[in-house]
């Protein structure tokens, strides 16, 4: 229909269509519209002669009444008078409906392709090509855009099946994408967005011939290669419009594009000139420019022509795994770093993932843990520096330090004698810390029990000095890694024979003789005998050392590429950069030589999808001792490594017809009422309060218990994992840990368990799993009751959950024009709370800071007048609404005090979190 001016008005039509519009059923249609064609005809068959406008409109509602698929039976003649009217804007009306020949068989070919495509997805092998080949590429060269657009779409589908039938559609293809490239904007009048000519069309072409290898005829190819510098030229011009609609469809050819040239990988003049557009994107202001700006430089790294050129860029990504605030960011700038490492920067490179590893996002920190292993070993120069760097991982990041990973670092240091005394110094050092990670003892325990020798003529590290160190740590840890410290000591024996008094004494004890475990009463049984009955030289043949392990492919780089992150393992795989780098030794993942039965890192979480190879599964009582490294920047239980996809993967919104879907053995008992649990101990607010802007730690410790916990929140969902260890060395029997919804809560937070053990060994330590969902927003946190048995005298102690509102918060990004607007539409006095009040801590802005950012909001920049106050805003994610909150939180420096404000569209949630976050300051 044609386009009515303002000076035509035609109100009466306006208000027929929206009246249509608004019609909530088909009677109500009908009915409106059998109103309207009586009031027509009336108008028609009436004594009164109509004008030309009354006419024209009349006949603009019989025709929309048409196009809604209504018969109309008569106005035919009044439409025809039209075009006797001295009028054009009457004329107009019958000439748009008259017209269309030529129109209306492109409109046919446009819809027989597009057709044609929906069929071939729908049934592929009812769609035969054979002589239709022709003709549909043939429609590349058709003069109507529409049907070049739509011809593209079915090439580029039906080519993926049958590349070599449509091979000819690359030079129509280039030639149609030259026309357009080199077009101005007016010359494509009725195609051309905001000054870019046909954008959807030169998208599509560009992702057609990259279903194809470079042209083989030297004219086509040159020819392309002259578009394609087109575009990249283009992409220098200063902008011909301010709107963003401009610079979309602008970027859009150009990165497609620059996907082009990567997918040829032939010029290698286009190659560095994208290279360097792309890094003109890396600091451009447009998160998801910056975002695929990263994504195209890890594939242009591989590239041998381009990959010097995205290292110039190492200084701008480095800064953005540093401070950009979206996490895929990140991610994606250390995909890139770990794509452009090579052996001149590879120290440099390591060094800065070390340092993010600190901080990074725990849903990555296995992936980021991978690479820098696999960087460490594969461009490792000086072997004391990868044995320092793999070290360093175990400590900042160690439940995220796979098997893989450590049983690598044994492997190299057993096969490279240069670097064995080193390694064994250096863990030795790291052994003496006060909280250090499980994984760092299993490697120490393999390496002195091996290479302890090499460094026993220090005093500081004498063998009894090596013994009380590692045995310090012994009734710490899991089962599997006591197993394999008995391995060691029966080591120390050998290597050592004036601990062997000392160790058999441990080894004669009666808590490793009649061990509850199978496998260390075993082991600590034949240990015994051995170390007793055999001579001196049968013991140092039992005992020699390990020898080396045989050459293979990175069990590392195989668990990387299993992962598919992107860009995994490539720098490895084609051995373009570093051709001389050695792959160091090994292969075999080494146990201590005696070791043969549990596997040191046991899957207590039951997440693994395999067991690792030749690892018999640990016994049922082979729970992680409890190891107290919460306050420690590692700051993880002891679990062993917990793969990412396992921990967050099940956190997405679970199905409706199963809303707590996420757990999969849930307990079947019913939670007991508040009524049946006694009242909260004193301190549980303030153990609470600890966790409002952290979510790992100690919940609570006495000389009986202590319960950590982990968790981790996403949207309305969350998992947590707790911790209970047994201090004490009798066994704990019925051990019932029950979460109880006090009040409404039920309503409000759903909480589904998994069942624990109900015996706990003394010394040792079980996990629960929780699974949550935000249903409402609540005020009150559920509540922890653990009872159980000791020494046959009942306990019992209640807890609050660290589960409060705050931890479904989303943080939100505002420019300061929409913090101000959403503010003030939070003006009602039920949606503000304010709390003005002294300061509790040392006022310190980094550690404000980061309390703010643990609370869950965004803090937004430049966006308060005073530069010494902080703004937030975020969004409280729950099943059944959202809610909008911004904060603001002035401190005086001065007086000591902080002045909090929060605004909500919930009266009840502004205070609570109002009370929250103030007590944290």
């Amino acid at each position: 229909m044609p386009a009515v001016s303002k000076g035509d008005g035609m109100r009466g039509l306006a208000v027929f269509i929206s009246d249509i519009r608004n019609c909530k059923s088909k009677e109500a249609e009908i009915k409106r519209i059998n109103k309207e064609l009586a009031n027509i005809r009336s108008k028609f068959k009436g004594d009164k002669a109509l004008d030309g406008y009354s006419k024209k409109k009349y006949v603009c509602k019989l025709l929309f009444i048409f196009l809604l698929g209504h018969d109309i039976d008569f106005g035919h003649m009044e439409a025809v008078n039209l075009l006797s009217s001295n009028k054009y804007t009457e004329k107009q009306i019958m000439k748009t409906l008259s017209s269309g020949g030529p129109d209306s068989m492109d409109s046919v070919k446009q819809s027989a392709a597009l057709c044609l495509l929906r069929l071939y997805k729908a049934s592929p092998d009812l769609v035969p090509m054979g002589e239709w080949t022709a003709r549909v590429v043939h429609l590349l060269n058709d003069q109507h855009m529409g049907v070049v657009t739509a011809a593209v779409s079915l090439i580029t589908c039906l080519c993926k099946k049958n590349p070599d039938d449509f091979k000819t559609c690359i030079s129509l293809a280039v030639s149609r994408l030259s026309r357009i490239v080199s077009s101005a904007s007016t010359d494509l009048q009725d195609y051309t967005y905001y000054f870019v000519p046909a954008p959807w069309l030169s998208v599509k072409l560009l992702r057609l011939l990259q279903c194809y290898p470079p042209p083989e005829d030297a004219a086509v190819k040159g020819r392309l290669v002259e578009c394609l510098e087109t575009v990249l030229n283009k992409a220098q011009e200063p902008p011909k419009s301010k709107k963003v609609q401009h610079s979309n469809a602008k970027n859009a050819i150009l990165f497609e594009t620059i996907s082009l040239i990567i997918h040829y990988d032939s010029e290698p003049n286009l190659l560095v000139r994208a290279c360097n557009q792309l890094g003109q994107f890396l600091q451009h202001r447009e998160t998801n420019l910056r975002y695929l700006a990263l994504e195209s430089m890890c594939t242009l790294a591989s590239s041998e022509f381009s990959h010097e050129a995205v290292k110039t860029h190492i200084d701008t990504v480095i800064n953005a795994l540093k401070t950009e605030r979206d996490v895929s960011v990140r991610q994606r700038a250390a995909d890139l770093l770990y794509a452009m490492c090579d052996r001149s920067n590879a120290k440099q490179i390591v060094s800065e993932m070390l340092r993010y590893l600190e901080t990074a996002d725990y849903a990555i920190r296995e992936e980021i843990v991978l690479k820098v292993a696999i960087l460490a070993e594969k461009y490792a120069v000086d072997y004391s520096w990868y044995v320092d760097t793999i070290l360093n991982l175990i400590r900042i990041a160690g439940d995220y330090v796979s098997e893989e990973v450590w049983y690598r670092v044994l492997q190299i240091v057993t096969n490279r004698d240069d670097v064995q005394g080193y390694a064994a110094k250096t863990v030795f050092e790291a052994l003496q810390a006060p909280a250090c990670h499980e994984n760092m003892v299993k490697v120490g325990g393999y390496i002195l029990g091996e290479f302890g020798n090499l460094i026993a003529g220090d005093p500081r590290s004498s063998p009894p000095v090596q013994f009380s160190l590692l045995h310090s740590k012994f009734h710490l840890c899991s089962v599997a890694t006591r197993a394999l410290l008995l391995s060691t000591y029966i080591k120390f024996i050998n290597l050592f024979p004036e601990t062997k008094a000392t160790i058999q004494a441990v080894l004669r004890a009666g808590s490793q003789l009649r061990n509850a475990d199978v496998e260390l009463q075993q082991r600590a049984v034949e240990y015994l005998t051995l170390s007793s009955v055999a001579s001196t030289d049968v013991l140092a043949t039992v005992l020699e050392e390990m020898p080396p392990f045989p050459e293979r492919e990175s069990s590392i780089l195989a668990k990387l590429k299993r992962k598919k992150g992107p860009g995994a393992g490539s720098a490895l795989d084609d051995g373009r950069r570093d051709p001389s780098s050695n792959d160091i030794n090994g292969g075999v993942e080494p146990t201590p030589s005696t070791v043969s039965t549990p596997s040191p890192s046991a899957d207590l979480l039951g997440l693994r999808a395999a067991p690792p190879p030749a690892a018999p599964p640990a016994s049922a009582g082979a729970g992680n001792l409890l190891v107290d490294v919460f306050d420690g920047p590692a700051a993880q239980p002891s679990l062993g490594p917990t793969p990412e996809e396992a921990f967050l993967s099940e956190l997405e919104p679970p199905a409706p017809e199963s809303p707590m879907a996420l757990l999969a053995d849930p307990a079947p008992a019913a939670d007991p009422g508040p009524e049946d649990i006694g009242p909260p101990i004193p301190e549980a607010d303030e153990l609470l309060n600890k966790f409002v802007c952290k979510n790992n730690g100690v919940l609570f410790e006495n000389q009986l218990l202590q319960i950590g916990v982990k968790s981790e929140f996403r949207q309305n969902l969350g998992r947590m994992y707790l911790f209970y260890g047994n201090k004490t060395s009798v066994q704990f029997q019925n051990f019932s840990p029950t979460v109880v919804h006090p009040g409404d809560l039920q309503t409000q937070l759903a909480v589904q368990t998994k069942r624990v053990a109900a015996q706990v060994d003394g010394g040792a330590q079980v996990q629960q799993v929780l699974n949550i969902e935000c249903l409402r927003d609540f005020l009150t946190p559920p509540l922890l009751s653990v009872r159980f048995r000791y020494g046959g005298a009942p306990q019992a102690l209640t807890l609050k959950l660290p589960v409060t509102i705050n931890k479904f918060f989303q943080p939100t990004e505002m420019a300061a024009q929409d913090f101000f607007q959403r503010w003030k539409q939070l003006s009602l006095p039920q949606q503000e709370a304010q709390k003005i009040f002294k300061a509790n801590h040392p006022m310190d802005a980094e550690v404000t800071k980061a309390k703010l950012l643990g609370f869950g909001s965004a803090l937004l920049d430049n966006v308060d007048p005073n530069p010494e106050n902080f703004v937030g805003a975020g969004i409280i994610q729950t099943k059944a609404l959202q809610v909008g909150c911004l904060l603001r939180l002035e401190p005086n420096a001065q007086a000591q005090m902080y002045r909090l404000t929060l605004r909500t569209s919930k009266e009840p949630v502004s205070r609570h979190l109002c009370e929250l976050l103030a007590q944290q300051f």
